[in-house]
């Protein structure tokens, strides 16, 4: 979809997009805190920001409870949603074109003037709790914080996070919102038939009832390498892993587009030099690779499930064609080929007035930074050999790395895969 994108700074401090589609049928909204849980007070509150989250469409100034609120929401159709990450917090609303008016000042409700109460505070806990709890038979989410603290980042895992639920109260709740939802530490991104109403969005979002407060800074860890990890699950039948090689920066988009090439070439299709190869061999089921970001680092990223008996064989690949990566042994037909598909991707990538906001929120939110979505297929192609071989030899080279895996296996096995991934 062709689209057009401005930023705009408001008076009151916050900042944004606003993504023009013209004849778009739908219009969405983000709205994003630097406010996540790394922000929590002190540590013994830190799953605030995700119970903040969840209380955020409840009572209000103007509806007496989420119910009411929820009622008069979606009576049309529309959307809304929220998540929350180790730094962020974000708030979503997608409608129909005729109504954008109506949900983005009931959007402004709910984020201004909330009624935090016990009540619902008790509610939203045991929410919370269930979700969490969730995870934790889900064995990619379980292994996934344990990679984060085994690398240096100051997080808690599952079980931690459940732990700290019953320590919050009102006054925690009340107290991290009024430092975190303020003008200048919001972000937005509204996208759809904006541009002839440019001047009505600006005048609603600089009627946010907000603190101006602050831009809250970026938190960077001290990141080091680990010993694998061994995360034991009785019951479990295989091995799920992960393992990140980190560089201690982020790429910019050109340098993901080059990782994503390098990504396909290894595990993006049944013909690829690993996953391909392996499934050839009745190895594994499925496995995948990717690059990950955060706000100072970014992550490259193994990850699948295995029986045990086929484990050793798996990483014996894996480590042969990351050591012919490392050696510039990659085929030019392969990088033209993962070139020639993420230009596919590309034109699909933008079918949909979300699609077209996703792209520009994941670096914007974190970096303030507007990676124009026409630029894709030049950057895409002037991907070549030499910039794979140097990103991967940046992420192997850098010394921060990790493994962990859930299963049911002696830690002897796990000690001998890490073994196959020294590169």
């Amino acid at each position: 979809m062709k689209h057009s994108v401005e930023e705009v700074k408001l008076k009151n401090g916050a900042e944004g997009l606003l993504i023009d589609i013209p004849n778009a049928s739908v219009m969405t909204t983000r709205v994003h805190f630097r406010g996540g849980m790394r922000y929590a007070k002190n540590p013994s509150v830190y799953e605030i920001a995700h119970v903040v989250e969840h209380l955020s469409f409840g009572a209000n100034a103007k509806y007496k409870d989420e119910k009411a609120y929820e009622a008069e929401f979606t009576k049309n159709g529309a959307y809304h949603n929220a998540w929350t990450s180790d730094f962020s917090v974000c708030y979503e609303t997608e409608c129909a074109d005729f109504e954008w008016d109506r949900i983005l000042d009931l959007k402004r409700i709910a984020i201004t003037s909330p009624r935090f109460n016990e009540d619902e505070l008790k509610s939203e806990k045991g929410n919370v709790k269930s979700e969490l709890t969730g995870y934790m038979n889900d064995y990619s989410r379980l292994l996934w914080p344990r990679l984060q603290k085994a690398i240096g980042e100051d997080v808690l895992d599952l079980r931690e996070r459940i732990n700290t639920l019953p320590n919050i109260e009102v006054k925690d709740i009340r107290e991290h919102y009024r430092r975190t939802h303020t003008s200048k530490n919001m972000r937005f991104i509204i996208a759809g038939q904006v541009k002839h109403r440019k001047k009505e969005i600006i005048k609603n979002l600089e009627e946010w009832d907000l603190k101006e407060g602050e831009r809250f800074d970026a938190i960077e860890d001290s990141l080091h390498a680990s010993d694998a990890i061994l995360i034991r699950r009785k019951d479990a039948n295989n091995l799920t892993f992960g393992f990140s090689l980190i560089t201690p920066r982020r790429l910019s988009v050109a340098e993901s587009q080059t990782m994503g090439a390098l990504n396909h070439i290894l595990n993006g299709t049944m013909s690829s030099k690993i996953f391909g190869e392996a499934r050839r061999l009745g190895l594994v089921y499925g496995m995948g690779s990717d690059v990950s970001h955060s706000i100072n680092y970014s992550s490259w990223d193994f990850d699948g499930e295995v029986n045990e008996d086929s484990a050793e064989a798996l990483f014996d690949l894996i480590q042969k064609e990351m050591v012919k990566v490392l050696n510039g042994e990659i085929e030019e037909e392969d990088i033209e080929a993962a070139k020639t598909y993420a230009l596919g991707r590309y034109q699909m990538g933008a079918q949909t007035v979300n699609q077209i906001s996703d792209y520009y929120a994941e670096t914007y939110f974190s970096t303030g930074v507007i990676n124009r979505y026409d630029d894709i297929p030049n950057i895409i192609n002037k991907i070549n050999k030499t910039s794979i071989v140097e990103l991967a030899r940046e992420f192997a080279a850098s010394g921060i790395h990790a493994f962990v895996a859930v299963g049911s296996c002696e830690k002897a096995l796990i000690n001998s895969l890490e073994d196959r991934l020294k590169f």
